[in-house]
């Protein structure tokens, strides 16, 4: 397909957010940026909230993981619901009554200032890095297949994407966002479903009959029974609803746009549609996965290769969509576009959010409206200057999947949040000792990663996987009882 008609497409629909930013961010402020004037429709915050969980990586890599790793993410996605169930049931009631606007607002509140700026910083470093890479995959496959055959450098894109995002964010905050989303679902949803369509009807096969071919060759086994598999169907479940509580219920950028609807019950209605929606989309892009190495197998179609000859199976999705028509590539391109759009825009607001309210105390300050929107604009750009370096900075390092990846850096980063929320929620008759949090937050995650690495070994050949957060979470927790006294909580909870 011609360079020139992707980067077209690019352009118009970059030129539609455009749009969309000018209509929600007219007239905002302060309260709109960091809240969205607590007025956003639930059912638009939860279809919204599909194209923010998925993103790039999903997009890309769930459909791809399926060469190897069959249909065995499902059971992953089935925890998602228990940890929607969770959040709604415990985490959203707090965050409504405390009417937070950082929910790291509440470790202050609940232990003291340092473990506020830890489960902040924490949070910052999560989504700095998961979410760059979830940013990097899409500006990696713009590159590939646009700017790469023009001369241009890698930076370039990244630096066209993230001063994009700056810029239609920059006024209208987690108020556009939650209405970008909406656009960035869509797409991204239809992507996969045409792409899909064309697949089954260039081969003449109905999804049903695609399945069942796929189910003879091994490629739809959903529940992994080896125990020591890191891919065992009960460490799948488990490690699902537990990843869903911390990066979604304990993530700032996730949090923002459920806490912009009018009121909890609102806010609880949404987060359990997304979750319902969650597992018919994940089910759609497996889907889509297996007909992608169908066709592969029935047409002949080469998969893509790295130097040692392993298939990649981030390129399997575009290698396919390309060469299937111009159509499809052009559809591929929205919907990667969208997903990569659908990663950025929430957390760079996020991060701005966290930082002006758990470093700069934006709440305590006594600080006009124009010193507080000059202050928070400084703060917006600083993010995506060091979100761009850090996608950047991983462009040598990729050379596997990377939905295991963001994974795994969230079984460490957010690790310690599980267990600053759990400890907080449901130990209420001990008092922390606060200075002692920020040194638990960092022993917890180098503990985590020299159990997984010699788990093998450790434990009879079990190999630690997704469930890592779950460990590193229980030892934060641990610590906290191990340098805690008892006394009356100073925010009941």
């Amino acid at each position: 397909m011609n360079a020139t008609i992707i980067l077209a497409v690019f352009v118009l629909y970059t030129v539609l957010l455009f749009v969309i930013s000018h209509f929600t961010a007219r007239k905002s402020d302060n309260n709109a940026f960091f809240r969205g004037n607590k007025n956003s429709p639930w059912f638009v915050v939860a279809y919204g909230m599909i194209g923010a969980s998925l993103s790039g990586v999903t997009f890309m890599s769930v459909p791809g993981g399926v060469y190897t790793g069959q249909f065995t993410y499902m059971p992953l996605v089935f925890g998602y619901v228990l940890g929607y169930a969770a959040i709604a049931l415990v985490l959203l009631p707090l965050y409504y009554r405390l009417n937070l606007t950082s929910i790291y607002t509440y470790l202050n509140m609940r232990f003291g200032p340092r473990s506020e700026k830890t489960g902040a910083a924490f949070f910052i470093l999560s989504r700095l890095l998961g979410s760059a890479l979830r940013m990097y995959l899409v500006v990696f496959v713009l590159y590939e297949f646009v700017f790469k055959d023009w001369g241009i450098p890698f930076w370039v894109p990244a630096v066209i994407f993230i001063a994009i995002i700056l810029l239609y964010t920059f006024k209208g905050g987690i108020k556009t966002v939650v209405w970008t989303d909406t656009l960035q679902t869509t797409f991204l949803l239809l992507a996969a479903f045409l792409t899909a369509f064309f697949i089954l009807r260039n081969l003449h096969i109905s999804l049903g009959d695609l399945l069942k071919s796929a189910s003879e060759k091994g490629y739809t086994k959903v529940f992994e029974t080896d125990w020591t598999h890191n891919k065992f169907w009960v460490k799948q479940l488990l490690s699902g609803m537990f990843i869903t509580i911390t990066m979604t219920g304990l993530d700032q950028d996730m949090m923002q746009k459920n806490l912009t609807c009018k009121n909890l019950r609102d806010a609880q209605k949404n987060v359990m549609t997304s979750s319902l929606l969650f597992v018919v989309v994940n089910a759609l892009f497996l889907c889509l996965g297996a007909a992608l190495i169908y066709y592969a197998q029935v047409t002949g179609f080469q998969l893509p290769v790295n130097d040692a000859g392993m298939v990649v199976n981030d390129k399997i999705f575009p290698s396919v969509a390309f060469s299937l028509s111009k159509f499809t590539a052009v559809v591929f391109v929205i919907g990667l576009v969208a997903a990569g759009y659908s990663s950025a825009d929430g957390t760079l607001t996020a991060l701005t959010t966290t930082f002006c309210f758990d470093f700069m105390h934006f709440d305590k300050k006594q600080m006009t409206e124009q010193q507080i929107t000059k202050t928070r604009k400084w703060i917006h750009v600083a993010f995506a200057l060091l979100y761009l370096l850090v996608i950047i900075a991983f462009r040598p390092f990729h050379n596997e999947s990377l939905i295991d990846k963001v994974f795994d850096i969230a079984g460490y980063t957010y690790g310690p949040l599980l267990g600053l929320y759990t400890f907080g929620l449901f130990v209420k008759n001990r008092k922390v000792i606060d200075k002692a949090v920020p040194y638990i937050a960092v022993a917890s995650p180098v503990v985590s990663y020299f159990l997984k690495v010699y788990s093998p070994q450790l434990f009879g050949g079990y190999k630690i996987g997704f469930e890592i957060l779950i460990i590193n979470g229980l030892l934060t927790f641990l610590a906290l009882l191990l340098f805690s006294r008892m006394e009356k909580t100073a925010v009941e909870s």
